[in-house]
């Protein structure tokens, strides 16, 4: 998701800008003191405690702020993300913004701060009064509200600077120069982005074939936790040992030796543009691995893509497997097939739901030739690569 917070002083055109970023990007539009001025309108439970609070003479908390933002993320299902204006204003409400985003699932893409002068700032400030009526467009108050500003609101920014999505643009100039600097920041935002994808199936769906198709595609690292459990096998180190018992089984093998070569795979690739991954997660505690390896990214899963063959079929395809070069070990086995797709099903389709909760699972036929499947996987990750980007 493209998820924006639109920093700068009072003046500094967010409002104008806003406008157009919404449209133009299909974002759904955060402000906080319009979205508490409509609950306050509409009545809800979070309206009327927001306006006793305020008919009394006192903030609204963060607790009510961050309660009624969650309620506006979840209700807008049909953007490509959000763009915050008004929040957040404190390094407390950064925090908050980014505990709120990680419990759904998503992240701020980057932090734009329209920059320009005090002088400009009271200056347009006080041409806005002479048709705006708003009260608190007068000297005294503009003067007060921007030094609020820089006590405030501008260490925030320290905190988007110390994550590297932090991002300085000239709000000097018309809207159209501004708009365009803005955009041209975005923009260059999502080319760094990484893509990560995560190739689902049962044993025998064809996931290697293609996922080694698609990362040559793409430019992304294959990541394959099989063949880097082979490579450790071949080579008899002692990870390779431990895992090789396990692998003979049709066993998953422990996550303590797994996620050890994930790391070493990443770090051997620090400008990767995203990664693909083969064989991980395949259970739910994999996928909260997962994530946590690509929180330290500051990235996420881009998409799943399941793909589907029926069970008749998959046992055709192991059975055949195990008399080509290409056999598993447990290939020869009908009981060690057997349990794999046991497995599959009691242990890896819960983490298919897991990335459907999220919107993140695209499901393509495995029947047909590999070029033909190789077509829908390719229109698949594309679809989910314009939405994560």
């Amino acid at each position: 998701m493209l998820n924006i917070a639109l920093f700068g002083a009072p003046g500094a055109g967010k409002g104008t800008q806003s406008e157009k970023l919404i449209k133009d990007h299909n974002l759904a539009y955060i402000a906080t003191g319009d979205i508490l001025r409509r609950e306050i309108l509409e009545g809800s439970d979070l309206g009327k405690k927001a306006k006793s609070i305020i008919d009394e003479g006192g903030l609204v908390s963060d607790e009510i702020i961050v309660q009624i933002i969650e309620k506006n993320i979840t209700t807008n299902t049909e953007v490509n993300g959000f763009l915050f204006d008004g929040f957040p204003r404190t390094y407390v409400q950064a925090y908050i913004l980014e505990g709120l985003l990680l419990k759904l699932n998503t992240e701020l893409t980057c932090m734009l701060s329209l920059d320009i002068t005090e002088e400009e700032a009271i200056d347009r400030l006080l041409n806005r009064a002479k048709t705006s009526g708003r009260s608190d467009d007068n000297l005294k108050v503009i003067k007060n509200r921007l030094k609020e500003y820089r006590n405030k609101t501008l260490p925030v920014a320290n905190f988007y600077k110390d994550k590297n999505i932090f991002m300085s643009i000239n709000g000097m100039g018309s809207v159209k120069e501004v708009y365009n600097r803005l955009n041209d920041a975005i923009e260059l935002t999502l080319k760094k982005a990484l893509l990560n994808v995560v190739i689902f199936g049962h044993p025998g769906a064809g996931k290697g074939t293609q996922a080694e198709m698609l990362a040559e595609k793409y430019n992304l690292i294959y990541i394959s936790t099989g063949d880097l459990l082979r490579t450790e096998i071949g080579k008899k180190t002692e990870l390779g040992k431990k895992a090789s018992e396990y692998l003979k089984t049709g066993s998953i093998v422990p996550d303590e030796i797994v996620i050890r070569l994930l790391e070493n795979k990443i770090k051997k690739n620090p400008k990767a543009n995203g990664y693909l991954f083969n064989g991980f997660p395949r259970t739910m505690v994999q996928a909260y691995i997962l994530e946590g390896l690509l929180l330290k990214l500051n990235s996420s899963i881009s998409c799943m893509i399941e793909i589907r063959v029926p069970m008749l079929e998959l046992f055709r395809r192991l059975s055949h497997r195990a008399k080509t070069d290409s056999k598993k070990t447990y290939d020869n086995e009908t009981e060690a097939i057997v349990k794999r797709l046991e497995d599959y099903e009691n242990i890896t389709v819960p983490v298919a739901e897991y990335y459907r909760s999220q919107n993140k699972v695209y499901t393509v036929d495995g029947i047909g030739n590999k070029e033909d499947i190789f077509t829908r996987l390719s229109a698949h990750i594309e679809a989910a690569f314009k939405r994560a980007r």
